[in-house]
């Protein structure tokens, strides 16, 4: 029998026995109703009015009295006045009486009643009219005497009436005890009854169902919920609906070990995919500052063999044109007494001159027994796996890296290596370039000396044939020997100022590929910067709505790790910011602004943005300002802060306990002399920030200020960072005019010193020819993206933020939003992020789509639009767009992620309304759509 049956069986009974109960106590209900408003509304009312009757008629025989013993005439004839009123209303009531009764002998009670009264009537009307008439006293006496004996009839008639009533009120209180005693009575057997009979129907059921329901409970209790990927089932005994619970929890357990499945796999990705882009950006900052192959070929061998798992490694690079073609090794890892690899090869000699010729790499598993073995201290074994994989540069093979392995290489190694290679002809070029263009330089100012040399010759020699002009007349033709001698000199030379020329030629046509190379690697940043900036933008976005508390079913343990990965995400936006800016630094590229500065300010702005950071770890923060410290002062505001921001945040880091500290004074130009020049400056400022923190050894307080450096590895893992910012608080100090020193004990603590010059012209361009020199001659430094690339400063970020209007939801409430993305990650983070505002979404993947629906005539508030997309880019979408009159004051917002120069300009151009960069915050998003939403 199925539990619904039961149920019905179980209910259906206990329903029964409350119908059967309730109808009882209905009935006997209304039977005590029924006579208590007989007694109430009947007998009680009846007998009432017989009462009334005998007031009134009581009431007119006074009256009748006062009115023929002591009343003058006046008040005789008010009280007959009151007689009569009195005698209408005694008709009125029996009257009312008699259409109401219900009994005979009720009737004639009343029937005596009205004839006592009517004779009674006659003998009071005989009274009224002998007042009237002022008759004698005797013949008054007569009638009273005959009143007063009617009166007593009368009065009986009443009295019989109401007692008869009366006894029909105590007849009927009778039935109604009766009634309720045995409505009692019933109410508890039947209540005894239904008591028994629901208990019994409770237990049936109970003891039905209890015993399945137990062994669910078992097999659930058994669920180990922190390893989803093996659930127990439950064996299905029953056809009943417990059944059917069992069977979906079965069908629900599959479910979670699918979806715990698909989890794991999703995340394995994403590891994956942020391991490669880690070490990308880890080898693309390894290029800077190279400047021969050798350098590159051996920096590049050593770091990437350890970064692929390999135990060998081997780097051949292209010599030769044509059939004298050859690959020599140009740098080896890991070799055993003899370097590892051969020292050169052909194409198409070997299988890695095969992979020459095919231009495609090559993975050998089997490696043959006579490889050669890979050496330790405790023995030699042989690699499992080789990985051999060209460089390409414009479709023609300028390298091969050979890799041994004594594990086989994974995918994920597969791509890394794949992705890193894109990028390494492009250096390798570079590099090459470079190399030619020192070589010509050198031969040019080889040549330059040595017409410089003959030069100073010919004048010795001229001075010399002056000095003996005299002596020479007679030797005219020797003289004309001579002089044939020095044209033939000239021509030389003219020779040589022509072979200058054609170097000099050369030389800008090595400076144009120059321009190029910086050209590629430009967009190669600017590439790298969206390829990475895209998939952070979906990955923040959810993140940071999987870790809000309120709106999602999460459980705590699944947002924290919602939170890691945002933080996470963060972190490497982060660090791509730092990359690009100190790329920027290095090529002079970097704007500077200089500007009035509030030095007064200054200390509020610093205690206010970082006192409660150091009181949450127990330090005492203090800020110290000297009087004689100009209040107004010439630098790059942001520039000047964010050097101040990256001390006082390493200086917090670093300090366990104790205090950080901030001096601000002015600096001693002579000091200052010791580290730069002080020329062009009104005044120098000295500030200096002191903890009591973990210290720097002497030997590491000018590595700390390269990029990428720490004290040492066991200081990365504990206080973590990337190792730029003291890298960039020294390069921005020079680009300010200013220096960054360092004064520190291990153990004690450590002090950072910054001189900035006060510049209301800026810095002196002489003062930067030496870095343009520089600039020119390492062309190929990565120029770094501009407006939404800049580091950023979050200086008075608490203070500022803006408190957002509870009539935000209202505002975005059925906005109808299209957004133009042909990724579809950003897509659905973003449909998702507005549709929790209340918006309406709509999708296009591209240009075309997105012109397709505004022709389908969709009312549309605004466009968050794309910029690079394939089929037709957010440009052209924007310039179509515009070109239709309607749609002139539509607002679009450009979401980019390659963030370069000029592309806030471009966008705006192109008809943007404004302009947005990736990774989104959605409160910066929501923030843009605000305003133009209102406008």
């Amino acid at each position: 029998m199925s539990f619904k049956k039961k149920q019905l069986i179980g209910f259906g009974l206990i329903l029964l026995f409350l119908a059967v109960l309730l109808t009882g106590i209905i009935f006997m209900l209304n039977s005590i109703k029924s006579d208590m408003t007989e007694i109430v509304e009947d007998r009680y009312y009846k007998a009432q009015s017989s009462m009334e009757i005998r007031q009134l008629f009581s009431r007119s025989d006074r009256e009748v009295l006062f009115a023929v013993n002591e009343a003058n005439k006046k008040e005789a004839m008010a009280s007959l006045e009151i007689v009569e009123e009195n005698h209408k209303e005694i008709n009125a009531k029996i009257a009312e009486l008699s259409s109401i009764l219900n009994t005979v002998k009720a009737e004639q009670l009343l029937k005596q009643v009205e004839t006592d009264y009517a004779s009674y009537r006659m003998t009071e009307a005989d009274i009224v009219q002998s007042i009237k008439s002022s008759d004698s006293a005797a013949s008054q006496t007569g009638l009273m005497a005959d009143q007063s004996s009617k009166r007593l009839k009368v009065m009986e008639s009443i009295e019989n009436f109401k007692d008869y009533q009366e006894s029909l009120m105590n007849t009927a209180l009778s039935d109604a005890t009766t009634t309720y005693n045995d409505l009692i009575n019933f109410i508890i057997i039947a209540v005894s009854l239904s008591i028994i009979v629901i208990a019994a129907t409770v237990i049936w059921m109970i003891k039905s169902t209890s015993t399945n329901l137990q062994s669910i409970t078992q097999i659930i209790k058994q669920i180990d919920f922190k390893n989803l990927s093996n659930l127990p089932r439950i064996t299905v005994k029953t056809n009943d609906e417990i059944g059917e619970i069992a069977e979906s929890f079965n069908e629900m357990a599959g479910s979670l070990e699918t979806y715990n499945k698909k989890e794991k796999e999703f995340t394995s990705k994403i590891s994956n995919q942020n391991w490669v882009q880690t070490r990308l950006a880890d080898m693309a900052t390894m290029y800077q500052r190279i400047v021969d192959m050798e350098a590159l070929g051996q920096r590049f061998i050593t770091r990437l063999t350890p970064m692929m798992g390999a135990s060998l490694g081997a780097f051949y690079v292209k010599r030769g044109q044509g059939e004298h073609t050859t690959f020599v090794k140009l740098a080896s890892f890991a070799g055993s007494g003899e370097e590892a690899g051969r020292v050169e090869f052909k194409p198409g000699e070997g299988l890695i001159g095969q992979c020459i010729l095919e231009k495609r790499s090559q993975i050998i598993n089997h490696v043959p027994d006579d490889f050669k073995l890979v050496t330790t201290g405790l023995g030699e074994a042989k690699p499992k796996s080789i990985f051999i994989t060209p460089v390409i540069f414009e479709d023609e093979v300028i390298a091969v890296i050979e890799l041994g392995s004594l594990e086989p290489f994974t995918e994920q190694q597969q791509t890394l290596l794949s992705r890193v290679v894109e990028t390494l002809g492009i250096t390798i070029n570079s590099v090459q370039g470079r190399m030619e263009i020192e070589r010509l330089l050198k031969e040019s100012q080889a040549q330059t000396e040595e017409l410089q040399a003959q030069s100073e010759e010919l004048q010795a020699q001229s001075e010399e044939m002056q000095a003996q002009s005299e002596e020479l007349q007679t030797q005219a033709e020797e003289l004309r020997m001579i002089n044939e001698q020095l044209e033939e000199r000239n021509r030389d030379t003219e020779e040589k100022s022509k072979e200058l020329q054609r170097v000099k030629v050369s030389l800008e046509a090595q400076a144009e590929e120059l321009k190029l190379s910086s050209k590629y690697k430009s967009e190669f940043l600017a590439n790298m910067s969206h390829e990475l900036r895209t998939p952070l933008n979906s990955i923040l976005i959810l993140s940071e709505m999987l870790s809000d508390q309120t709106e999602t079913g999460l459980s705590s343990e699944q947002q924290e790790f919602a939170r890691v990965i945002n933080t996470s995400g963060q972190d490497l936006l982060s660090l791509i910011n730092d990359i690009l800016d100190l790329s920027k630094v290095e090529v002079g590229k970097l704007d500077v602004v200089f500007e009035e500065t509030n030095l007064s300010e200054l200390p509020d702005s610093l205690v206010r943005n970082f006192e409660h950071v150091a009181a949450k770890k127990g330090l005492d923060f203090m800020v110290k300002k000297d009087k004689n410290v100009p209040d107004i002062f010439f630098t790059d505001q942001q520039r000047f802060q964010q050097i101040l921001k990256n001390l006082l945040s390493n200086a917090i880091k670093f300090t366990e306990k104790g205090s950080v500290s901030v001096h601000i004074k002015l600096a001693e130009e002579e000091k200052v002399a010791q580290f730069i020049n002080t020329s062009g400056a009104n005044n120098w400022v000295e500030i200096k920030v002191t903890d009591t923190g973990i210290g720097i050894p002497k030997e590491k307080q000018e590595q700390i200020f390269e990029s990428f450096q720490q004290v040492n590895g066991a200081t990365m893992r504990k206080y973590g960072g990337t190792g730029l910012g003291l890298s960039i608080c020294r390069e921005f100090a020079k680009l300010l005019g200013g220096w960054v020193i360092v004064d520190s004990e291990e153990g004690r603590g450590s002090e950072f010193t910054l001189f900035i010059p006060s510049l209301p012209e800026g810095v002196n361009s002489e003062n930067n020819t030496a870095a343009q020199i520089e600039e020119v001659a390492a062309g190929t430094a990565v120029p770094s993206a501009e407006t939404n690339v800049e580091i950023q400063i979050n200086i008075n970020d608490e203070d500022d933020k803006i408190i957002e209007d509870t009539n935000t939801t209202n505002l975005f409430k059925n906005k109808k939003v299209l957004v133009v993305d042909d990724d579809h990650r950003n897509i659905y983070a973003l449909k998702y992020a507005l549709e929790r505002e209340g918006m309406e979404i709509l999708t296009a993947e591209n240009g075309m789509e997105c012109l397709e629906i505004l022709k389908n005539g969709y009312s549309i508030d605004a466009i968050l639009m794309d910029i690079m997309m394939p089929e037709m880019d957010g440009y052209e979408t924007m310039r179509r767009i515009r070109s239709e009159g309607i749609y002139e004051e539509l607002p679009i917002i450009a979401l980019t992620a390659k963030a370069m120069k000029g592309d806030r300009e471009k966008c705006l151009k192109a008809g943007a309304s404004d302009y947005v960069s990736k990774p989104l915050k959605m409160d910066q998003l929501l923030s843009v759509l605000r305003v133009w939403l209102t406008n």
